[in-house]
């Protein structure tokens, strides 16, 4: 792919940094004397440590996470790389400009779903009106005090990106995380924290939650199930340089049960179910 090219080999150049990440996020640009793009670079070394992830792992995740998904064909994590720049080693990932109009969640004073949404969570409205985020997925905002019902598009693109983060055990699914583009595609952006063994499955999207999976999606983990296969599978290939055995093996272990249930995750209850602050 062109654009995972320009992102190993270009020329890397600064222009500012985000200043409300966690982690240190750079803007840049990315350039080869012909084509240039415009994408962000996470250094290694600007990574804060967590205490259930290893130190130094989190772009290697970013770059297992955008594999997994380029292997169910989705392509819902924009082209994402591991290279060196300024500041040492770190990922780079092609930016993507969000569709300010674009509706994806919302909250609603209301008992139930409104036609149209899924439910997620009941939120007090004191700690969770915040409907816009720092690079896109835009939503509704409820007014008043009290509660309002968290909810989310019912939307075809969402419900992949469910599957995928139940696949790769997304740990921070936030509203800030979607990133609606002008051209009508979804992006899921920031998977740091993914891939862990134990479940850690923290999202927005759980309004599928215990319902069948679509045929496609089923038609997705068979093909992905082929890929980690345990003789020499292309997927694990690809991942065996940036996951541990054991991560390869929690992810083989999670596809299979996704199948085998034929249904959407559930929350488990022992771990908390949505982000906070979800937006």
């Amino acid at each position: 792919m062109r654009a995972l090219a320009l992102l190993r080999d270009g020329e890397l150049r600064i222009h500012g940094q985000l200043t409300e990440a966690s982690n240190g996020v750079f803007y840049c640009t990315v350039s080869d004397g012909r084509d240039e793009a415009v994408c962000v670079y996470k250094p290694v070394r600007g990574e804060r440590p967590l205490w259930d992830f290893p130190d130094g792992t989190l772009a290697g995740r970013e770059v297992a996470s955008y594999l997994v998904s380029a292997a169910t064909g989705w392509g819902l994590v924009p082209p994402t790389a591991l290279r060196e720049g300024p500041f040492g080693e770190g990922m780079c990932q092609i930016w993507v400009e969000a569709d300010p109009d674009a509706q994806l969640l919302a909250l609603q004073e209301v008992e139930e779903a409104e036609p149209g949404w899924r439910p997620v969570a009941r939120v007090e409205l004191g700690g969770a009106e915040r409907s816009d985020s720092d690079r896109g997925g835009g939503g509704r905002r409820a007014g008043g005090g009290g509660t309002a019902l968290l909810v989310h598009a019912d939307d075809l693109r969402l419900r992949r990106l469910s599957v995928l983060d139940a696949v790769i055990n997304n740990g921070d699914r936030k509203g800030g995380h979607l990133l609606p583009a002008v051209d009508g595609r979804l992006y899921g952006i920031d998977h740091g924290v993914t891939f862990a063994v134990p479940g850690k499955l923290r999202t927005l999207l759980w309004g599928w939650a215990g319902e069948p999976l679509t045929g496609e999606a089923a038609d997705v983990l068979e093909r992905l199930a082929a890929g980690l296969g345990r003789d020499g599978g292309a997927l694990a290939g690809e991942l065996a340089p940036l996951l541990t055995p054991a991560e390869i093996d929690a992810l083989r272990l999670r596809v299979d049960g996704l199948l085998k249930a034929g249904t959407h995750p559930v929350p488990s209850g022992e771990w908390p179910a949505v982000p906070w602050p979800p937006i």
